[in-house]
């Protein structure tokens, strides 16, 4: 699969392959796969929304090609990412470069920039909508068996991520303060539509687990 380009200038292509091959020894929560499904996610939004496909599909395909590359000089992904997509399709149109490199820039939950174009949105939608859901519920897992985190603990109300230790957090903390509440922030209304069903899952998942852990069910 590449972008295909029909209006003026050449396109800001790249395909499938060429994008696997900077994806090499990610983990499972962050691999080629999660591109993939990212990549149909915000082909589907932004068909829906009517962003640009060719903008879209390249940063779906490049968004976290910088993961596990953060240096002392930025622990931000997005940011060095950006960077790499604009060097990665120099030569071709640079407002569809700046377009995609901006995309992958606003894509991360925790920090900014604010996605500023209906691409850089739907990019942030799609990325977020592939950490709920059932496929949410696998990835938090998956995340926690990598940290050999527990399977699951009571959150206190008092909870902070920024202050508890390592072995604190479970993937229950990680929906209970974070997946929980994407639904609220995504940006377009399509996305939000496709939310609605896979926040219901997720949440009726995490209700089971906290009742069969306690002898409830």
């Amino acid at each position: 699969m590449a972008a295909k380009h029909e209006g003026r200038g050449r396109a800001a292509v790249i395909t499938v392959e060429e994008a696997r091959h900077h994806y090499k020894g990610s983990d499972a929560i962050h691999d080629f796969d999660h591109v993939l499904r990212v990549v149909a996610l915000a082909d589907r939004l932004a068909q829906a929304e009517g962003a640009d496909l060719e903008i879209v599909q390249a940063a779906g395909l490049l968004h976290d090609m910088a993961r596990g590359r953060e240096s002392k000089e930025s622990d931000d992904h997005a940011q060095l990412g950006a960077e790499m997509a604009r060097r990665l399709l120099a030569g071709q149109p640079a407002h569809k470069v700046e377009a995609v490199a901006h995309a992958i820039a606003a894509h991360r939950f925790r920090t900014g920039p604010e996605p500023e174009t209906l691409e850089a949105r739907v990019l942030h939608d799609a990325d977020k909508l592939d950490a709920i859901g059932a496929i949410g519920v696998a990835r938090a897992f998956a995340y926690g068996g990598h940290k050999g985190q527990r399977i699951w603990a009571q959150v206190r109300p008092d909870y902070r991520e920024d202050t508890a230790t390592p072995e604190e957090h479970t993937p229950v903390h990680e929906y209970a303060i974070k997946l929980s509440r994407i639904r609220e922030r995504l940006l377009t209304e399509s996305a939000r539509r496709i939310a609605g069903d896979r926040h219901a899952f997720m949440t009726a998942f995490f209700e089971r687990l906290d009742q069969e852990v306690q002898g409830l069910a």
